[in-house]
């Protein structure tokens, strides 16, 4: 009955994306060429990314605070193990903050502190974020207004019913992701047409009563761009650089459009560097308040830590430490054959929650121990004997190299039925 009611509720389409023009046509061609390629084709995973529009930060940026080593909380022995495992797996960027300053910081393979990190999905918390500012300045009434006050093109049943928070929580109702390989299925349209806005405004459907299923998907998180742009009268770019960029003091980033002068992909493909999502860290860790200005409205932060019915381990935008479990992803926890991230132990901290993306990339938030840990890279090596990535190491590590009277603060993540 369940898998019936999901067919019954698949949206006909009414409407479709206007036809490419030539030129679109040609550049949605090249771009599943690169896909289709792999890493062969685009082994930077960035060829894909054109055209790129400029978010510019603040022009004074500098560097965040560093601890001076005679001072430093975390064992220098944690450190050291924390910076192995990092550099085994490929990472380039891990960055350890404490209460205030950074204890240690180091990249790899020639990358630099100023050089941008591919987000993949760690681009998703900052659409929470891009969506919790416009609520902050009036611009969005509510986590729960329709969605449909700013899509015209959902005013029809069940569309009408998706709220604002569901383009964040995954609970819009709409089909789960899948491959992106075939030019003509809606994955790859919604992710790499010129036209990508039009496509999942008009055709994307939906498989489930918003509010009722949470399904992993590019689109929702895609979606919060038009959102913005549609509720502010402003370019997604230019109100991230207004409005979070530069009062957070970050340097500047780009951020993919779908043609030029197009639509910004909000759910991935944002490039900035490593220190933008430390800032965004320490900014939900201090409940919306950067040097004392409330960006985020009051209780926002912890929307966005609470998880939904359907999913104990997702909120908006983040993933949250909830009860153990030895594997869990980003997909619905309830399908048995979707790949799953090994937690090799919990969390020593129950409070702790995440930016979490693609290769493994995650910056762990942990309010009670005032610790923020941040790896960016690309995917973790596989087969061959190497050891399977454990997302419970590196916060792990670093929580046991704190002094007993910080260690002490946290709670640690429970088992179930503990």
């Amino acid at each position: 009955m369940k898998r019936l009611a999901a067919i019954l509720l698949l949206v006909p389409v009414l409407a479709t994306a206007a036809p490419l023009a030539p030129d679109e046509e040609a550049l949605y061609r090249e771009r599943m060429r690169l896909i289709n390629g792999g890493r062969a084709a685009d082994p930077t995973g960035t060829a894909l990314y054109q055209p790129l529009e400029a978010i510019p930060g603040d022009p004074r940026w500098r560097p965040l605070p560093v601890r001076r080593a005679r001072d430093r909380r975390v064992a220098g022995s944690a450190w050291q193990t924390a910076r192995d495992y990092a550099a085994r797996t490929n990472s380039n960027a891990l960055v350890v903050w404490q209460d205030g300053k950074v204890e240690y910081a180091e990249y790899f393979g020639g990358h630099r502190a100023e050089l941008p990190v591919v987000a993949r999905s760690l681009a998703k918390p900052v659409t929470a974020v891009a969506v919790g500012r416009a609520i902050a300045r009036g611009d969005i009434r509510s986590l729960d207004q329709p969605a449909a006050a700013y899509f015209g093109e959902w005013r029809e049943w069940p569309k009408s019913e998706i709220l604002v928070r569901h383009l964040l929580d995954m609970r819009g109702g709409f089909l789960a992701q899948g491959p992106t390989f075939d030019p003509a299925g809606i994955f790859a349209r919604a992710y790499a047409s010129p036209r990508h806005e039009e496509v999942m405004l008009r055709e994307y459907p939906l498989t489930h009563t918003p509010g009722t299923r949470y399904e992993y998907a590019n689109t929702p998180s895609d979606l919060v761009a038009p959102l913005i742009e549609r509720a502010t009268g402003r370019r997604y770019a230019e109100f991230l650089a207004a409005e979070v960029f530069r009062p957070l003091g970050a340097p500047d980033g780009r951020v993919w459009l779908n043609r030029p002068g197009g639509v910004a992909h909000a759910g991935c493909c944002l490039l900035a560097p490593a220190e933008l999502w430390l800032r965004l860290a320490i900014l939900l860790l201090d409940d919306g308040v950067w040097n004392g200005t409330r960006l985020l409205p009051e209780g926002y932060v912890a929307a966005m830590r609470t998880p939904t019915p359907q999913n104990p381990w997702a909120g908006m935008g983040l993933y949250v430490a909830g009860d153990y479990v030895e594997r869990r992803g980003a997909a619905n926890p309830d399908l048995p054959l979707v790949p799953k991230t090994l937690h090799g132990e919990p969390y020593l901290a129950r409070d702790l929650f995440l930016f979490d993306g693609n290769a493994n990339q995650a910056v762990w938030i942990v309010p009670s121990l005032r610790l923020i840990v941040l790896r960016t890279g690309d995917e973790p090596p596989r087969g061959a004997g190497a050891p399977e990535w454990d997302n419970s190491i590196l916060p792990n590590t670093i929580i046991r190299g704190l002094p007993d009277d910080w260690r002490r603060r946290a709670e640690p993540q429970q088992r179930p039925n503990q």
